[in-house]
């Protein structure tokens, strides 16, 4: 089958690969019917990621068909739609129990697919722990609602979760990029009193102002006078920071009330300094680390209540053979690119 692989520091491309076959009881195949490109894909590609593995087959946000289930699988069955999680996890060590499926301490848990084991921009995949790694999407919901379920939506719902976000809050949301968009809209479903996003790239402020309207939108060089002219105590109550930029890190903590939550998402590419005599005082609660996507059956049916719309990202739609050109077109940021949808199939 077709497979688009890492094949060496800054080279990905085509290789012809058998299709992947059942290895453990627990394990599922599946048929992917629709996939998107990702930044940590791009991470892969330019060597931020360490433990990626030359010559595995990219890609990890995708849905899909169940082709066939090993014997020990007993929540999907062939034949169902399926989101995909990005994470593998066994549902049974400590770190899973207490909802940390990130930190699975499984031979394949966290981040495989598409890192350490061959991941979805092909046209099939094996799936390790299908039962907690993949969720069946309602008859309502289609491929491209269902998209973004597994990873940057799962990631937005978690930092969410986490910011203890209230009511009376002002949330700055740093980056408007997909996971920033996806971090917006499962802020929206807390309904705090304002949200405000910070983003540099012009046609992506005017994205938010133009899908939602009811959000405030700063840039970079006016972010910190904007948040505190904007806020009720000095500050923003919760900062989201998703960016990854440079200077992101440093705006999310000096954007902050005290006694502030400060949620970084990002994933960055340098070490970030915590200057702890600069915030001395400020009374600051960090929440980091990566998604803990346990909750993606609980945003499938808030999608197909009419709660959350992700549609509106996928602004390019390719096949799988035309892969090379999406790619060159979501690593420039070119055509007012936000978001591919990858078919899996041939034109």
């Amino acid at each position: 089958m077709l497979t688009y692989t890492y094949i060496e520091h800054g080279h990905f491309g085509f290789v012809e690969k058998p299709a992947p076959r059942l290895l453990d009881p627990h394990d599922a195949i599946v048929r992917v019917t629709l996939g998107s490109i990702c930044t940590s894909d791009l991470h892969i590609k330019h060597g931020s990621v360490p433990r990626a593995v030359p010559g595995v087959t990219v890609g990890h946000e995708m849905v899909g068909i169940v082709e066939s289930v090993g014997s020990g699988v007993t929540k999907v069955r062939p034949g169902d739609r399926v989101a995909v999680n990005v994470e593998t996890f066994c549902g049974e060590c400590y770190f899973c129990r207490h909802g940390y499926v990130n930190n699975c301490t499984d031979k394949d848990g966290g981040w495989a697919l598409g890192c350490r084991i061959d991941g979805g921009q092909a046209e099939m995949v094996r799936v390790p722990h299908a039962d907690q790694g993949l969720s069946i999407i309602p008859d309502e919901v289609s491929d491209e609602q269902a998209l973004f379920v597994g990873d940057i939506l799962a990631t937005g719902f978690w930092a969410a979760r986490i910011s203890e976000i209230s009511s009376d809050d002002t949330v700055l949301i740093i980056g408007a990029g997909p996971t920033g968009i996806c971090t917006l809209l499962c802020v929206m479903l807390k309904r705090p009193r304002r949200i405000i996003v910070c983003e540099k790239s012009e046609e992506r402020r005017r994205f938010v102002t133009r899908h939602y309207p009811g959000v405030l939108v700063t840039e970079p060089d006016e972010c910190l006078a904007f948040v505190a002219a904007h806020s009720d105590h000095g500050g923003a109550d919760v900062v989201l920071e998703v960016a990854g930029g440079e200077d992101t890190f440093a705006m999310a903590w000096q954007a902050a009330r005290p006694n502030a939550v400060v949620t970084v998402v990002a994933m960055y590419d340098k070490p970030q300094i915590l200057p702890l005599p600069e915030m001395y005082g400020k009374n600051l609660t960090f929440k980091t680390g990566g998604v803990d996507g346990c909750d993606c059956d609980e945003i499938l049916s808030l999608i197909a209540d009419g709660r959350i719309d992700t549609t509106p990202l996928i602004t390019h739609r390719f096949t799988l053979d035309r892969i090379d050109e999406a790619y060159r077109i979501f690593e420039n940021h070119l055509d007012g690119v936000i978001k591919i949808a990858i078919s899996g199939k041939s034109d």
